[in-house]
């Protein structure tokens, strides 16, 4: 099977039609139609039907371009790093990180990092937690961030930061008198929850379940920067990692304890037998840094 083939059979399936194709490949239509016959021919499948001289896509000619698109994203990264390394050399940093810590937290660090000062390129991408461990194993990420809701086999990790979930709603709220939010008075309002796999949810769940109450889940989300949008527009209340919600007290957003302690664990993650740069070391020391002002913030907001 050759490659151009797919090439052009992925060009076709972008642009929608041969005669695009051909432009945007700068080849004849002819020899886009040519290689996808070849192409069904060498994979022994029908990819397009023919109808009135356009091709049309099959169901088979669809799940062929998720496993095409995954292949050539490999490709493109490599083309991005090659074009980095012109511009850049070595001075590159890739790092990534699960929502909770990415939204706030990080460009807070990175600010202080501050990549143009020491003529470091940066790429930062805010992803879910399983898509931080496999970019980080894919050598696309130096390091991420993630939280311990799933497995890092294969990889060098340690703990970052651990924090009991705070209780976060509007200032209007009838528990925003409170200092202490106890599970009984929790379970009476509508609750704003992170999505079921998270793993601090599954936490509240399990303890709520030992004093045999439920929530009353009106929302679900996978984002606490969501939560605290909502909670603010009066939706409810609903737990979140105390980071998330540094950005928000200013307008209007309260954070109060929960009576138990239901944690958020973050994991730092690297690939095994492969140093961190010094930039990457530097980037962590003020990451560090950073959790400990973020924290001084975070108990004065909850006195």
């Amino acid at each position: 099977m050759d490659m151009r083939d797919i090439q052009i059979f992925r060009a076709v399936m972008r642009a929608g039609t041969t005669s695009k194709a051909a432009v945007v490949l700068d080849i004849s239509q002819p020899a886009v139609s040519q290689a996808i016959r070849r192409l069904e021919s060498d994979a022994g499948l029908a990819l397009f039907d023919r109808v009135r001289n356009r091709l049309v896509p099959t169901q088979e000619a669809d799940a062929l371009l998720i496993e095409v698109d995954r292949c050539f994203a490999g490709f493109e990264q490599i083309e991005h790093r090659i074009r980095s390394l012109k511009s850049f050399g070595v001075g590159r940093m890739a790092i990534g990180s699960l929502p909770a810590l990415g939204v706030g937290f990080m460009p807070r660090a990175i600010a202080a990092f501050n990549p143009a000062a020491r003529n470091v390129q940066m790429s930062f991408q805010i992803l879910s937690s399983r898509e931080v461990m496999q970019q980080v194993v894919a050598g696309q990420l130096d390091f991420g961030l993630m939280a311990d809701e799933i497995a890092v086999t294969g990889l060098e990790h340690a703990p970052f930061i651990e924090l009991p979930g705070v209780i976060a709603m509007a200032a209007s709220h009838p528990l925003a008198s409170r200092k202490t939010v106890t599970l009984e008075e929790l379970v009476e309002k509508d609750f704003i929850a992170l999505n079921p796999e998270d793993a601090s949810r599954r936490r509240l769940e399990s303890a709520l379940n030992e004093r045999g109450l439920t929530l009353r889940a009106r929302l679900e989300t996978p984002y606490a920067f969501t939560v605290c949008e909502l909670v603010l527009r009066g939706m409810g209340v609903g737990l979140i990692h105390p980071m998330s919600a540094l950005d928000y007290l200013p307008r209007g957003l309260v954070i109060k304890r929960l009576d138990i302690d239901v944690a958020f664990r973050s994991l730092l993650v690297y690939r095994p037998g492969k140093p961190l740069s010094r930039h990457s070391r530097d980037l962590l020391s003020l990451m560090r840094m950073q959790a400990e002002q973020d924290l001084h913030q975070i108990e004065a907001a909850l006195r």
